[in-house]
């Protein structure tokens, strides 16, 4: 079934300092432009497109969403349009409902701020209270100690380490860490984050 027929996958998530909408091709300069800023593309723990790589970046997450399997979105600055990053849902899964968050990554200015809890809050806001899921998951490489952090910091539960679960672009047999977030523990976690926004709304730290 293609997003012509799912209009829900092409939904935008709206905050109220950023705006997460759908990846399209013509995003292709503004996320090269992004991932400059620290040239994230060099990160051995993530991918992260380049001029070289992102015309086929975009190419994968679009397939997925042809798919009916991934929701992708460009992070952007409400106040001023601009493009400051990436993230999804992927492994979407409406009989069991239940979903990953991940290929998350800002520019590096951007990176520690109020962004990644905003875009955190409205994609789990979603996913439990638009799509009700029951489970949400997030898989972080295993010498990743800053996304590791982040991930416990939202409220997630580590679950352990599955080995080799993916082959990175340099070859390495990556082992990564398992979190999720429970449609139980969802209301702790929303009041969590909602405080957490609260106390950032005027800087960015």
């Amino acid at each position: 079934m293609t997003t012509s027929h799912r209009p829900d996958l092409l939904q935008s998530l709206v905050g109220p300092r950023i705006l997460l909408r759908p990846l399209q091709f013509d995003d292709a300069a503004a996320l090269v432009d992004a991932a400059s800023d620290g040239r994230l593309w060099e990160s051995p723990v993530t991918v992260v497109p380049s001029a070289q790589t992102v015309h086929d970046y975009i190419a994968k997450a679009l397939a997925g969403r042809e798919a009916g399997t991934v929701m992708p979105f460009v992070t952007v600055l409400a106040a001023t349009d601009e493009v400051i990053g990436s993230t999804r849902f992927w492994k979407m899964d409406g009989v069991n409902r239940k979903l990953e968050i991940g290929s998350t990554w800002l520019a590096k200015r951007w990176q520690r701020s109020f962004v990644n809890t905003e875009a955190k809050y409205l994609m789990l806001q979603y996913a439990f209270e638009t799509r009700h899921c029951v489970r949400v998951q997030f898989t972080t490489d295993q010498h990743n100690e800053a996304s590791r952090n982040a991930i416990l910091r939202l409220g997630a539960q580590q679950e352990g380490v599955v080995r080799h679960e993916r082959i990175m672009p340099d070859g390495r047999k990556r082992n990564s860490i398992r979190f999720s977030i429970i449609d139980d523990e969802w209301p702790a976690v929303k009041a969590t984050l909602q405080s957490r926004m609260q106390q950032t709304r005027t800087d960015h730290n």
